[in-house]
């Protein structure tokens, strides 16, 4: 599925962002179309900008000692603006989705921001490559889906293990209470905030997770 994009501009303290955002007007009609013909076919929600992405630049923003110099990984990347946010700090930044139009999508970001420290690729975390590795872990609004919570837990441990410090941001829904139960265990440092976005405030919880 692919739809025309307009640039979006994007503040967090003293940091600037331009962002290629899909029309979601377009979105939506091109879905309607596909899932008449295949009515499995899930919805794009990587074409749109979501409050967990927006608390966890705000989050980075206030503890860039997080990212200072460091790589960093974001799995499900979406349009990738934490990733894009990442590169003013980190040495390098590696964002991925497992859906190629969300790369293209940040690929041109990456570019019309002039950013020269920022890979993107295809990365599905149902088949990780096994030699990945990374300091820092960024994974924003990806506990939506309880059939896949027990694969992104079991991604999670992989990176743990490795010391791999993980930032997760993640909007408090009832249903993934239990997934973020099993977190706790690893959490070094919890941080709720209020984000405003299209009228609306949404509340999001920012879990740094980290082996003792």
């Amino acid at each position: 599925m692919t739809a025309s994009a307009t640039v979006q501009n994007f503040e967090f303290g003293p940091d600037h962002l331009q962002v290629f955002v899909p029309d979601l007007t377009i979105v939506k009609e091109q879905y309607q179309h596909l899932k008449k013909a295949n009515p499995t076919v899930a919805f794009p929600y990587w074409s749109q900008v979501w409050p967990a992405a927006l608390g966890l630049c705000h989050f980075l923003v206030k503890h860039t000692d997080y990212i200072q110099n460091k790589k960093v990984l974001e799995l499900a990347a979406g349009l990738g603006l934490p990733s894009l946010l990442a590169t003013r700090y980190a040495c390098e930044v590696h964002a991925s989705d497992h859906i190629p139009e969300a790369v293209e999508l940040m690929k041109r970001s990456a570019d019309l921001n002039g950013i020269l420290n920022m890979q993107c690729s295809v990365l599905d975390w149902n088949c990780l490559p096994e030699n990945i590795s990374t300091d820092i872990l960024l994974l924003s609004d990806i506990n939506y889906d309880p059939a896949e919570f027990e694969i992104v837990f079991s991604v999670l441990q992989i990176f743990l293990n490795s010391g791999t410090t993980i930032i997760l941001s993640t909007p408090q829904r009832l249903m993934a209470k239990p997934f973020i139960d099993r977190l706790l265990p690893f959490c070094i440092k919890r941080e709720e905030m209020l984000v405003d976005y299209k009228q609306h405030q949404t509340a999001i919880t920012i879990l740094i997770l980290k082996l003792p």
